[in-house]
């Protein structure tokens, strides 16, 4: 229902009256999968070959929109970037440009199907994306994204196991400590120079848990500190500003813990401001 909720917020229109010309080009289905012919063995994995479908449907979607379009992927779970992203790099490598991800989260979402104990998938598309080792059931990459093009802004809760992983990678992390001290400019700056003097396209991946859960409390993997209000624009007017993006993820919507259509609503501003809303373009909202 997270896509359903974007609508329902008015995505459409806040982008329209931006001067975009925006398609909907409706809900995707996964592919069907053959249970047999899945391989892993961990017994805490929750929906492998469904999540499976999910990302050949989806990187295939994202293959056929993205050469020409800015697309936005709208859904719930993260697991979503498992296809939306794949599919975006296949564009990046087909038009020999380096492709950079910016992972706008509470969790750094690096473990595999092998190394989480969880069993949710949405916790690893970070691992796939980058190619690390365990997803042999998903479909194979042909451009793995390499981690220095990676960077993540807001951590404030990673597994032991993703915290080994990524120390002896080179990530560029920022968590919440780093943004208390240093401002958030900081990082993302830093980071949208390497890409443009790379040439890159920039895909970037907003959860909802990014936000600090006061504001935006419908997601079900809530951390207390997070991104203000006033933080998250920031980020997205920099983005916008920097004229570098090249598609989006918008996860971990669920409408059932919403107040009002409160988060959804946020999400919605967020995206307007990367899309070029200015500060005195913004509508007043009232949730009485």
């Amino acid at each position: 229902m997270g896509p359903d909720a974007y609508r329902t917020a008015g995505i459409r229109d806040a982008l329209s009256n931006l001067g975009h010309t925006v398609a909907d080009i409706g809900n995707l289905s996964p592919d069907e999968v053959d249970e047999t012919q899945l391989g892993n063995v961990n017994p805490a994995l929750f929906g492998l070959f469904e999540t499976v479908g999910w990302t050949r449907s989806l990187k295939r979607a994202a293959e056929a929109v993205a050469p020409d379009d800015l697309p936005i992927f709208m859904g719930g779970d993260h697991a979503l970037s498992l296809g939306s992203v794949s599919g975006i790099a296949e564009i990046a490598r087909q038009t020999g440009q380096p492709q950079f991800v910016l992972w706008l989260d509470a969790h750094s979402d690096f473990h595999t199907p092998n190394t989480t104990d969880s069993g949710h998938l949405h916790g690893t598309p970070v691992a796939y994306i980058t190619g690390q080792k365990g997803f042999e059931d998903f479909p194979p990459l042909s451009a793995p994204i390499p981690t220095e093009n990676i960077c993540m802004i807001g951590l404030r809760s990673v597994d032991g196991a993703e915290k080994a992983a990524l120390e002896a990678l080179d990530v560029n992390l920022a968590d919440m400590r780093m943004i208390d001290e240093y401002g958030i400019k900081k990082p993302l700056d830093a980071f949208l120079e390497r890409v443009a003097a790379a040439n890159g396209r920039l895909h970037v991946s907003l959860d909802v848990d990014f936000l600090d859960p006061s504001i935006a409390p419908a997601v079900g993997t809530t951390v207390p500190g997070g991104a203000t209000v006033r933080e998250a624009h920031l980020v997205m007017e920099l983005l916008h500003d920097s004229g570098l993006v090249t598609s989006l993820d918008l996860v971990e919507l669920n409408p059932f813990l919403d107040d009002r259509g409160k988060t959804a609503s946020v999400m919605v501003d967020l995206t307007a401001s990367l899309m070029g809303r200015r500060i005195f373009d913004r509508p007043t909202r009232s949730f009485a």
